[in-house]
């Protein structure tokens, strides 16, 4: 039988707070506590710890974001999904939480409206699940003041003119978020052109994708239909939909799809990876960082089969290492590499050609 996971949720709305423990009693393996703030959390964190808060971030008397900071700076600190709606400043705010180290962003169900799909509320319940299995380490959060330089403003004289005929596909899940900054901020303005497919529900992909492009020399983007790949330039799958490569004469192009769930999620690395092994073959490389469950490593053997150099991200340095792990057992891994090696092993493969 699997263990009980004590979930926190800490919400100053009374109707979300309810919401969710109808929404959590009924499942097995769960058991849920609330919190109308982080004080009140913090008291209640001292009888019981729990193995996931589902945290807002405005809030009363302590807002989420300076309650996270606080999490984050133990010495083993509780994994921190950040609840959240789909528009407004509230995208950008949750963006921020990422990097402040919540391992996950879940969009707030429609509590208390009878639509909310079976389907819908598994995938939220496998969430919380998979956010559990995480492990966030306190060393990375650091005050912003101590945070490595700001890399060089982008040179005026743009290189998004220049075509490529090598495509790095990236995919992440859990944890990937963080991952994904430290991979693309050393990128340098001729890197080849980067797609790029991270598990995060609709909206928060834009956010997303608009912050790397303020802390990057590159060009990060949401990819949008017909988008080409291009040296200096990264695209982000847009939440909900997925994201395929496709050559067309001496370029590459990308295609928005909407369609089913491939290995349980919408956008899925799998689709990803196969598109760029059929477009590109060997003139690809592929890598794959932390996450939870096996989306991409199907996609990523394909990739070795076609000729392209596979990397997968190694389990000291991943906050969840299922996806590596799925992939290293399927063979369809070249080379095992923390983090802070990957960017420099996707140039260099991309110079070997």
């Amino acid at each position: 039988m699997a263990p009980v996971l004590r979930v926190l949720v800490v919400d100053d709305s009374a109707v979300v707070r309810q919401g969710m423990l109808m929404l959590l009693k009924h499942v097995p393996d769960m058991v849920a506590e609330v919190a109308s703030d982080p004080l009140i959390a913090r008291q209640k964190m001292t009888g019981h710890r729990p193995d996931v808060i589902l945290l807002d971030l405005e809030m009363p008397r302590m807002d989420g974001l300076t309650f996270l900071r606080e999490l984050m700076r133990e010495d083993a600190p509780v994994p921190v999904v950040v609840c959240s709606g789909l528009a407004g400043p509230g995208t950008e705010l949750a963006v921020r939480a990422l990097e402040e180290g919540a391992v996950e962003i879940i969009s707030k169900p429609p509590l208390g409206v009878g639509e909310f799909l079976r389907e819908s509320r598994m995938r939220f319940v496998q969430s919380l699940r998979d956010a559990a299995k995480a492990r966030p380490r306190p060393e990375r959060y650091m005050p912003p003041a101590r945070m490595e330089p700001e890399p060089a403003e982008r040179p005026v004289a743009s290189l998004l003119t220049v075509t490529t005929d090598k495509v790095v596909a990236v995919g992440a899940s859990t944890g990937g978020t963080d991952a994904l900054r430290q991979l693309l901020r050393p990128m340098p303005p001729d890197c080849p052109g980067i797609v790029i497919v991270q598990h995060m529900p609709e909206q928060f992909t834009l956010a997303f994708a608009r912050r790397l492009n303020e802390l990057c020399r590159i060009e990060v983007k949401e990819a949008e239909q017909g988008d080409r790949v291009l040296q200096g330039r990264a695209l982000i799958a847009p939440g909900n939909r997925h994201l395929r490569v496709r050559r067309t004469g001496g370029h590459y192009q990308v295609e928005v799809l909407d369609g089913k769930r491939v290995s349980g999620h919408k956008p899925s690395v799998d689709v990803l990876f196969h598109s760029v092994a059929h477009a590109a073959g060997a003139n690809a490389v592929g890598v794959l960082l932390t996450g939870m469950g096996e989306d991409g490593a199907d996609g990523l053997l394909t990739m070795k089969q076609a000729g392209a150099a596979t990397i997968a991200q190694d389990e000291a340095s991943s906050v969840v290492f299922g996806m590596p792990r799925a992939a290293i057992e399927r063979g369809a891994v070249d080379q095992v590499l923390p983090l802070t090696a990957i960017s420099e092993a996707i140039r260099r493969r991309a110079r070997q050609g």
